[in-house]
């Protein structure tokens, strides 16, 4: 870090009074400044007072947000359905599937739940959950009885053949907030009578990455002064750790996000970082610390890039509704009347509504990324309509 000149940063007044704060506090005014990014860490992770370490509802109805396995098990028979084909094109024999942050585990127990038609398949399957929250992991297990194990990392499991699925997780990755002035930034947090952020000169290792994805470069994409963005430097890390342990099979993650020319057009020039609390969206990242979950749209770009550099080819990305679609959901809309929507609606309508979230309102907010190992250009069926990924 720097030791010249820092530049204060104007902050709304907001809400700070849990223990988590305290503890941050007292860490900033011991230690001195925290890069953003550690304390988005201790707000999401911290062992015992992180939000994602509390036994508090975070998923669903009376939680913070939904994913797309509360509305409908269809969401996970359509996965299933792709990950058929990717054991299919592996040659059949063992498959196993590694789920990062499994959740409530209604995604694991839906796709384990189709895989069961085929009993080839199903016979030696292996499901594996890789799950932070000591909450959330004792939730899973009351759920899923047959075939999961649960591990700390990915590193236990050994090389494998198979998928590793995430479903809503890089989004969650503590990142560093960075902002174009003279000269690159990074967002820093202080401590006088509340919370506050500061700039300081951004290290060469963020500076590396915009340049290698093309910010510095006279034809590449231009960074304008006071454009803010995050930087997912763990997703880089994560690719890393996943191409090691995977020894033939596929990728498949599933995140909301974009290009890293839609990242810096000037539409997202205050950057994608947002709070969610009890279903509302906010900007607050220093009110209910500990109590809130904060995200960050992905740069897939840069996914791809760090995959390519480690064994990964990209076989394509797509929406989640047209991937949904080239999957076969629309062979289930007319069945959808009778399929339960898990407590969201009386029964009337619930085809209509399954549609509109599954192809319409998540579907056109997250994208389907598929990677490869081992293979030579496969070809997959849910990659049917790709979108353009530069």
């Amino acid at each position: 870090m720097s030791s010249g000149p820092t530049n204060p940063i104007p902050m709304p007044a907001t809400e700070c009074n849990t223990p988590l704060a305290d503890l941050i506090r007292e860490k900033i005014l011991r230690e001195g400044l925290l890069s953003f990014r550690d304390f988005m860490e201790l707000c999401l992770y911290h062992p015992t007072l992180g939000y994602y370490c509390s036994p508090d509802n975070k998923i669903g109805k009376g939680g913070d947000f939904y994913t797309s396995p509360c509305f409908s098990s269809l969401f996970g028979e359509m996965l299933a359905r792709q990950m058929e084909q990717m054991w299919l094109l592996l040659g059949k024999g063992g498959f196993t599937i590694v789920e990062y942050g499994a959740g409530t585990g209604l995604l694991c127990r839906d796709i384990l739940r189709a895989l069961q038609g085929n009993k080839e398949l199903y016979r030696d399957l292996q499901y594996r959950i890789i799950e932070k929250s000591p909450s959330m992991r004792e939730q899973e297990k009351r759920l899923l009885p047959e075939k999961v194990t649960w591990h700390e990392s990915i590193g236990e499991i050994g090389p494998f053949s198979g998928c590793i699925l995430s479903n809503e997780l890089i989004d969650n990755f503590a990142v560093h907030r960075v902002v174009m002035k003279e000269d690159l930034m990074e967002v820093f947090v202080g401590y006088e009578e509340g919370f506050t952020e500061r700039l300081q000169p951004a290290g060469c290792e963020l500076k590396d990455h915009l340049s290698a994805s093309g910010l510095n470069l006279p034809r590449g994409y231009h960074l304008p002064y006071g454009h803010h963005m995050e930087i997912n430097l763990q997703a880089r890390d994560w690719i890393r750790e996943i191409s090691s342990a995977l020894n033939r099979g596929f990728v498949l993650t599933i995140d909301y996000g974009y290009s890293i020319a839609a990242l810096t057009d000037g539409r997202r020039s205050s950057g994608t970082l947002a709070c969610y609390y009890r279903q509302q969206r906010n900007f607050s990242f220093y009110a209910r610390i500990g109590r809130q979950d904060m995200t960050a749209h992905i740069d897939f770009s840069a996914l791809r890039r760090w995959g390519l550099e480690n064994g990964l080819a990209c076989c394509g990305i797509t929406g989640q509704a047209n991937f949904l679609r080239a999957m076969g959901l629309a062979d289930h809309v007319k069945g959808l009347e009778t399929t339960a929507t898990r407590g969201l609606s009386d029964g009337n309508g619930q085809a209509t509504l399954l549609v509109n979230i599954l192809l319409r309102d998540m579907g056109n907010k997250f994208k389907v990324l598929i990677q490869q190992k081992g293979l030579n250009g496969p070809r997959l069926s849910g990659l049917m309509f790709p979108e353009y990924l530069p």
